[in-house]
């Protein structure tokens, strides 16, 4: 009986995938959640959510995170529209001891650090703290760059690999390089494109939906 119970599901999830697909997106959120984000620069696979909401790898983040990033202090953070810090390979996200922000469509590559304290120079077992992080909207941080402690970086700003910022850029438009970055190139404001997908959400969450999951579940005071 099994048998055929079983036979007979193969057969018609194999002849008529479309069919049941549409089902399992009315009683499954997170397939209606995949096929609204497809085509976003931060899209949520069943893989990713698999590893996070069923498996616990950076479960408390409520943002799709690749399972081998790390983030910490997630109550701490602050993402805009289809922003997912993390959702490359081997990224450290923390924001343990201050508030990290990022805007709207800004995007973040592989190996990127987000570190929201240092070491004392003089005691190591002491953190410092030199304010909250904040990143503008349509930035991409590149692959391998770190950004430190108090740094704020403007709209539009684009952090070459490997590149180290310790201080400031609140004017955007440019891009940065080397450690200490600096600016290596400005950038044309009248030449940008403010993007915006058809579906907009912000981690997991439909943006419309968003701030009531914010108001009660982050410690956010910027």
């Amino acid at each position: 009986m099994l048998n055929k119970i079983y036979n007979s599901l193969k057969f018609r999830l194999v002849f008529y995938p479309k069919k049941y697909f549409k089902i399992c997106l009315r009683i499954f959120p997170i397939f209606r959640k995949i096929q609204n984000t497809r085509k976003t620069q931060t899209p949520i696979t069943f893989s990713l959510w698999f590893h996070q909401k069923i498996l616990g790898v950076n479960k408390k983040a409520y943002w799709p995170v690749h399972r081998t990033s790390l983030v910490q202090g997630e109550k701490n953070i602050l993402i805009g529209i289809e922003t997912s810090p993390g959702l490359m390979p081997n990224c450290y996200i923390e924001a343990v001891c201050t508030n990290v922000v990022i805007g709207d469509y800004t995007q973040i590559g592989p190996d990127v650090g987000i570190l929201s304290s240092n070491h004392s120079l003089t005691n190591n077992r002491i953190s410092e703290v030199k304010g909250p992080i904040v990143i503008g909207k349509y930035c991409w941080l590149g692959m391998g760059s770190r950004i430190l402690s108090g740094v704020q970086l403007g709209d539009y700003t684009v952090v070459g690999a490997n590149a180290v910022v310790t201080k400031s850029f609140t004017e955007g438009y440019c891009v940065l390089g080397g450690n200490p970055a600096r600016v290596i190139k400005k950038i044309n404001k009248e030449e940008c494109v403010f993007h915006k997908s058809e579906n907009e959400y912000v981690g997991y969450f439909k943006a419309t939906d968003f701030e009531k999951y914010k108001n009660k579940h982050l410690t956010i005071n910027i």
